[in-house]
């Protein structure tokens, strides 16, 4: 075991403090990664504050995870030390199931471990990347290409392949119409595969605020949605609506902007149940549905895609002791777009 330096939530809705945990031994099969930044996702402050259920405390949030390999056991084939590398939010499955077979790790039939507020196969609970080390089975590492810089990398560990899995299962593409509800920490990622992919992007926002940044990231068009104009306006418009809020939503409103055999991804998980009134659906065979992050191997396409593209998120760079002040930040919806950790502050 070695003791490693971290900030820690020591219970449900306390504020995040520096604290000290235990990472195990380099196993076989393990890497032992210098993490380098960590990103501050919605999920982090959803989970510290038992917004989606019950949590496992002290919580070392932080699954948008970029390093340096320092270590590795005599077992680890495919990495080495000096690599640069990523974790994003699950570090084990049970590796027998057919989704994890077929490199679909995040639909684990016995549930993935996740990177925090997760219990190991050893029984002990995760700790995420808000911390200096972390202790990793090579299987669910992923390779940073060097046309990415770490710290624009770190988001996309959980937003680029929150966005890309879904953008892809639904082959978004040349002559197709996508729109990114939300423009956000995931929206602003989603606009910018979406546009690389090479699909028609529209971003349908709350407001106008930030529609020359969306301008500027990918976008075609930006609408606001607090403005009813645009749902006469668009309707019938999209082949796909990815929709990234955490906030419940009026849906018959959004599924009548879809074309025929439509459908609208939800991404965001609202704490709260939402309600889908069926009739919204007949008309026009739309469907809606969800999506988690990627496997192993897709979140190793998104990142090759990514640097090929020369696409990262874009990020404000904070030291640790502004931890708390960033979730509040976030939700207030200030910041552009994606608070990252510098983890040598710790």
């Amino acid at each position: 075991m070695t003791s490693v330096a971290a900030y820690a939530a020591p219970a449900p809705k306390a504020p995040l403090e520096r604290t000290t945990i235990e990472r195990r031994a380099v196993g076989e099969f393990d890497v032992l990664i210098d993490i380098k930044f960590a990103g501050i996702c919605h999920s982090d402050i959803h989970q510290v504050r038992e917004g989606w259920g019950k949590g496992i405390f002290p919580m070392v949030p932080g699954h948008e995870i970029a390093g340096v390999v320092s270590e590795v056991g005599s077992g680890v084939t495919k990495y080495a030390v000096g690599d640069r590398v990523g974790v994003g939010c699950m570090v084990d499955s049970c590796r027998e199931c057919d989704n994890c077979k077929a490199g679909l790790q995040q639909y684990c039939d016995q549930r993935p471990t996740m990177t925090y507020n997760g219990i190991g196969k050893d029984g002990r609970p995760t700790y995420g990347g808000y911390s200096q080390k972390i202790v990793v089975d090579e299987n669910y590492v992923v390779r940073i290409p060097d046309g990415l810089a770490l710290d624009v990398a770190a988001p996309l560990l959980c937003a680029g392949i929150t966005t890309y899995s879904p953008l892809k299962h639904w082959n978004a593409g040349p002559g197709k119409k996508v729109a990114v509800v939300g423009f956000g920490g995931l929206g602003h990622v989603g606009v910018k595969i979406a546009h690389a992919l090479g699909a028609e992007v529209t971003v349908l926002s709350q407001s106008l605020r930030k529609k020359d940044d969306g301008l500027r990231l990918g976008a075609d068009h930006y609408y606001a949605t607090s403005d009813p104009k645009t749902f006469e306006d668009l309707k019938g418009t999209f082949d796909l609506i990815l929709n990234t809020v955490s906030a419940p939503l009026d849906f018959a409103a959004f599924l009548s902007l879809l074309r025929t055999d439509g459908a609208m991804v939800n991404v965001g998980l609202p704490e709260e149940p939402v309600q889908i009134v069926l009739q919204s659906l007949f008309g026009n065979r739309r469907s809606v549905s969800s999506s988690s992050i990627g496997g192993i191997p897709e979140t190793q396409e998104m990142l090759d895609f990514c640097a090929e593209h020369n696409l990262g998120a874009e990020i404000e760079l904070i030291g640790a002791s502004e931890i708390n002040d960033a979730y509040e930040r976030v939700l207030s919806s200030d910041v552009r777009y994606r608070f990252v950790i510098d983890t040598a502050t710790i």
